[in-house]
């Protein structure tokens, strides 16, 4: 069985592809070391360093008898998607458009595609958002998510491969690199051990749900086993403020400093929270790390790795 997984040096695809691995699957990735790490990097996997937007990205399946493909590979930064949103629509459209098209081309037979539960969602009128919430993004990264889905499920219908769709909450964990500005836990880390000071954007009471990359690898690991087709949220259906992450976190590492409190971005929301329920009911998941033991197991590894 080979597997592509695109994105796959990064925080999420780098997790998923050592799950795979073990389970006995041929891993090919993809990343061109834009957002991820060469460390990150399963020596046992094949990879190239290669962009998505790549017209070589059809060698790679002319290479390779590419049965499924995991789709983590994006611009993320959402500071970067509202001052370039050129560049985040030929990445994140294009090159996602790019990777299906050679996907139905070459025969996959499944598809799975990393999107975003709160950015598509935008502020939920629903809590928790189920998977039927209204669609409604409020920033062009939630925008390009929704975008990707209604393709995969048009040559789905038009090609016939599998697809699935993981709408994750906020995931955080290990190798989450703290310079991409898309994820509050592993800034927060690399800032205490250097006790550099934080800055937190509005007043810190909007809520996250969020949910420990091994509870979301052990999500998509059931999906892609039990070959469960469909759109499903990956979440903890818990909230948690911002306030809440820094205070547990600066207890973990011996943070001293308070926080400083700056105006909101634009494009964030004030509340998200997801239900999981679907999920649930179609493969049994439920999520076992609950937040200080997560936010422990991550400040350790950033212990560990960013000293």
């Amino acid at each position: 069985m080979n597997v592509l997984v695109t994105g796959g040096a990064g925080f999420i695809g780098s997790h998923l592809v050592d799950r795979l691995i073990e389970l006995g699957k041929n891993v090919i990735i993809i990343d061109n070391l834009s957002s991820g790490l060469k460390t990150n990097l399963n020596s046992s996997a094949i990879f190239y360093k290669m962009d998505i937007r790549s017209l070589n990205l059809k060698k790679v399946f002319q290479n390779h008898e590419i049965d499924s493909v995991f789709h983590f590979a994006a611009q993320i930064d959402i500071r970067k998607s509202l001052s370039e949103i050129e560049y985040e629509i030929d990445v994140n459209v294009k090159g996602s458009v790019n990777l299906i098209v050679n996907a139905a081309k070459y025969g996959v037979a499944e598809t799975y595609f990393a999107s975003s539960g709160g950015a598509i969602y935008g502020e939920q009128i629903e809590y928790p958002a189920t998977e039927d919430h209204p669609t409604e993004p409020e920033s062009p990264y939630g925008i390009d998510k929704l975008t990707i889905e209604k393709y995969l499920f048009c040559f789905k219908k038009l090609y016939g491969f599998n697809t699935s769709i993981f709408r994750f909450s906020n995931v955080y964990g290990p190798r989450q690199n703290p310079q991409s500005e898309a994820g509050v836990v592993s800034i927060f880390a690399n800032r205490m051990l250097k006790d550099k000071k934080i800055n937190i954007y509005g007043d810190g009471n909007q809520t996250r749900d969020f949910v420990y990359i091994r509870d979301v690898v052990d999500a998509m690991v059931e999906v892609y086993e039990q070959k469960t087709q469909g759109i499903f949220n990956i979440s903890t259906g818990k909230e948690a403020t911002v306030n809440e992450i820094f205070h547990i976190l600066a207890d973990e590492l011996k943070y001293g400093r308070e926080p400083i409190y700056l105006e909101a971005r634009p494009g964030e929301l004030l509340r998200s929270l997801l239900s999981h329920d679907k999920l649930k009911s179609a493969t049994g998941w439920e999520p076992t790390r609950d937040m200080r033991t997560g936010l422990r197991e991550t400040g350790e590894w950033f212990k560990e790795n960013f000293k």
